[in-house]
């Protein structure tokens, strides 16, 4: 897997956030059994940022905490095909998975107030981001337990707990 970050705010411990996000990555692309090689994009910008792309392409009026924007289509359920076919990086071997654009204050924000720490919220949303880049949703109620189920088993395969 490779990702590649973008850094538009100033943050303590950007190289630690970085090792924390990419482990995280990787194991849920490991526990989801992607065996295609993937490059992912993480953003980790501000709230008017991330207001201003779930306006545009979202027509969602509001910040929000993360924002995935998928470059895979999944119209089979062989995962590792879709993948397999979609758009690939020639130079770096791989396909495009996707983008994730994470609100880096709120996250903050998020984690003081479900009592845990930065790390476990950035975890957690980076997991949920990579689980819509690979098709997931949670619109409907089954859905959204079998998103969370996949969450939380791959913070508890890292031990990042609340």
């Amino acid at each position: 897997m490779k990702c590649w970050f973008n850094w538009e705010i100033e943050a303590e411990g950007q190289e630690q956030i970085e090792t924390l996000l990419e482990t995280v990555l990787v194991k849920g692309l490991e526990m989801e059994k992607i065996t295609v090689p993937v490059e992912i994009s993480i953003t980790i910008t501000t709230a008017e940022e991330v207001h201003r792309l779930n306006l545009e392409y979202r027509g969602i009026d509001r910040t929000t905490d993360v924002l995935s924007f998928p470059m895979v289509e999944f119209d089979t359920d062989d995962i590792n095909a879709c993948i397999e076919q979609s758009e690939w990086d020639p130079d770096e071997d791989c396909a495009v998975l996707g983008d994730i654009i994470l609100n880096y204050g709120q996250a903050l924000v998020q984690a003081e107030e479900y009592g845990h720490s930065a790390e476990r919220e950035l975890a957690f949303l980076t997991i949920h981001s990579l689980l819509h880049l690979l098709g997931y949703d949670h619109i409907q109620e089954e859905e959204e337990q079998v998103m969370r189920a996949h969450q939380e088993q791959v913070l508890e395969a890292l031990a990042i707990t609340r």
